[in-house]
């Protein structure tokens, strides 16, 4: 997965500034960034502070664990159904 060259505290302070009233189109112009990303940056993190940001960087991290987690364990459970059908 590509990280951002952003981190959470610049992207909050580049969506304060576009709250504050700095039109989107100089901002994207002025952090090198798409539109795209400010938008999907907006509804993604918007209304959020910096504190709720890093706990749902966290909980993803957990999340993607648990899925890998997940799917070793469903590999195992097939790999020993297959085992003891053909037994």
């Amino acid at each position: 997965m590509k990280t951002s060259r952003f981190t959470e505290t610049q992207i909050m302070a580049i969506l304060r500034q576009a709250e504050g009233g700095m039109p989107v189109t100089d901002l994207c112009r002025e952090h090198q960034m798409s539109s795209a990303t400010f938008y999907k940056w907006r509804a993604k993190y918007g209304g959020m502070d910096a504190s709720m940001i890093s706990e749902m960087k966290g909980l993803e991290d957990e999340n993607r664990r648990l899925k890998k987690m997940f799917a070793e364990f469903s590999m195992q459970n097939e790999l020993l159904r297959v085992r003891l059908e053909s037994g």
